[in-house]
């Protein structure tokens, strides 16, 4: 993450995103003096799953120990609805490269899974594309029919600048008021042209509490020759694209088949619906704070952001 913290120009507008502020004011009679007192908090979106990797249910704020730079802060709510609403920005490549084989076509099977697992009039939808940079394709909706055939016509061309999309859509979800909300990338998971890296993106999602999701929409023959040739690229690995979802709180997933992509749609999107979402106090030293969530069971473990920042 030191690589996300040397970019402070990067995220200083969006620094104050990740906290939800509350202030109160007193004016005592008949001395004029304002007395102002607040409370910053950090929401924590996480996944809990057992040794089996079953998603876990049923925890309240005692069975939760979040880590602050090392300090131990307590867990002031946690909230887990399965039936509130949903926001995801879905982010499709469109490149070149998902020209070959039939990448594009399990890009586009992976978006029609994802939109059947939604439901229409209460979960939102934002559809973006990109190639060397982001486009909108559909501003953010529940009217989820509007997307479909979204992606029929759309052509693969140009270079790829999967981070640089990432960053730049991380921050059109942040402002939307779900209780769940996720940026799934759909792509064949080689960057060839950001400016950024995974670092510094995962960085910039971590601080604003948008779990990044990757699907690689590769056909299985193809896997092995995108390993190399990515490996081969000096810009992008399989690597890099876990790292970036996993310090988000999200995954790294591979949908080889339409079958596969349907599978990958529904344990998405499943999880997301069964997130807690924690809070716990801000710092208020203005810098980069690593978080630590874990549980108090020792079979489970947590998928949830690495950190924010204070102030």
């Amino acid at each position: 993450m030191k690589g996300f913290v040397s970019q402070l120009a990067l995220v200083s507008a969006i620094v104050a995103s990740g906290l939800i502020s509350v202030h109160a004011e007193v004016q005592p009679a008949p001395v004029q003096h304002t007395f102002r007192s607040s409370v910053d908090l950090v929401t924590i979106q996480a996944s809990v799953r057992d040794k089996r990797g079953r998603l876990v249910q049923g925890l309240s704020p005692d069975d939760f120990e979040v880590r602050d730079n090392g300090e131990l802060r307590p867990v002031i709510t946690v909230r887990a609805d399965g039936q509130s609403p949903v926001s995801v920005a879905v982010v499709v490549d469109m490149s070149g490269s998902m020209n070959v084989g039939s990448r594009i076509a399990l890009a586009r099977r992976t978006f029609d899974a994802l939109l059947a697992q939604l439901r229409t009039g209460e979960d939102e939808v934002g559809l973006f594309t990109f190639d060397s940079s982001l486009f909108e394709r559909g501003a953010f909706t529940k009217n989820l029919p509007s997307f479909d055939d979204a992606l029929a016509n759309l052509a693969p061309f140009g270079t790829t600048s999967l981070y640089d999309a990432t960053a730049a859509a991380a921050r059109k979800l942040a402002d939307r008021s779900a209780t769940h909300k996720a940026l799934i990338v759909i792509t064949d998971g080689i960057d060839t042209s950001s400016m950024l890296s995974a670092a510094e993106v995962s960085g910039l999602a971590s601080s604003i509490d948008v779990p990044v999701f990757v699907v690689a929409a590769v056909p299985a023959l193809d896997q092995r020759t995108m390993m190399e040739a990515a490996g081969r690229s000096g810009r992008s690995d399989p690597a890099d694209l876990r790292d970036l979802a996993e310090w988000t709180g999200g995954h790294l997933m591979f949908a080889t088949t339409p079958l596969e992509a349907s599978a990958v749609a529904g344990r998405l999107i499943g999880e997301l619906r069964q997130q807690y979402v924690l809070a716990i106090e801000a710092a208020g030293s203005h810098e980069w704070r690593r978080l630590d969530v874990r549980v108090k069971h020792p079979t489970a473990s947590v998928k949830a952001r690495s950190g924010y920042f204070g102030g």
